[in-house]
């Protein structure tokens, strides 16, 4: 876009004193693209986790963990991708900045097999998106129209092993234990209704 350039005065000033700005621009000529390939769809569709980094209005940064079993984040198109708002802390510091910045950058890793992909765009919630029937579990639907997506080189990912996929990820016909927290006598008396419910019941 535009309205959105790969580099700033501040990543230029950087680059200048290190002398990469060529390497830079090459980088952008090569791996920077607007749509997903192939190979992007099946890594990002086959991770079962990613960090998204968000900020307010004023700027102010905030980074989150998303996790899920694979194919939570789902590639519906070249430009979108689906994912999943999972019941959480209620605090919604990722999302309440997406409803007045929508600018997110979203990073996919492998510590398996080292590789990670990087995607900058805008997201949108939605209570009301009719994806929200094929995800057990999801209260809101994130759409991301991605604007830049670009590889990073993975020789910093240290390789590390998933032991098992967590017990508290929505599935089809699952029920997932509730969170310990909940039952806490700080927090108790704050909670919802519906966890209440839940709290009284176990």
């Amino acid at each position: 876009m535009a309205d959105d350039p790969m580099y700033h005065d501040g990543m230029r000033q950087l680059q200048d004193v290190r002398e990469t700005r060529p390497l830079a621009d090459r980088l952008e000529q090569v791996t920077v693209r607007t749509a997903f390939t192939g190979d992007d769809r099946a890594f990002i569709q086959r991770c079962s986790m990613f960090f998204i980094a968000t900020a307010d209005v004023r700027g102010y940064p905030d980074c989150s963990y998303k996790g899920g079993l694979p194919g939570f984040v789902r590639v519906l198109d070249d430009f979108t991708l689906a994912i999943p708002d999972y019941d959480g802390n209620g605090m919604y510091r990722t999302w309440g900045n997406v409803l007045l910045n929508p600018h997110v950058g979203l990073l996919f890793l492998d510590f398996e097999n080292p590789k990670r992909l990087r995607v900058n765009g805008t997201a949108q919630v939605r209570e009301d998106d009719p994806l929200r029937a094929e995800y057990a579990g999801s209260v809101f639907i994130v759409r991301v129209t991605a604007t830049k997506i670009f590889p990073n080189c993975p020789r910093y990912i240290h390789r590390m092993q998933l032991i098992e996929h967590s017990v508290y990820a929505p599935r089809p016909e699952y029920t997932p234990p509730g969170a310990a927290w909940k039952t806490y006598d700080a927090f108790r008396d704050a909670l919802p209704a519906r966890d209440r419910a839940i709290d009284k019941q176990e």
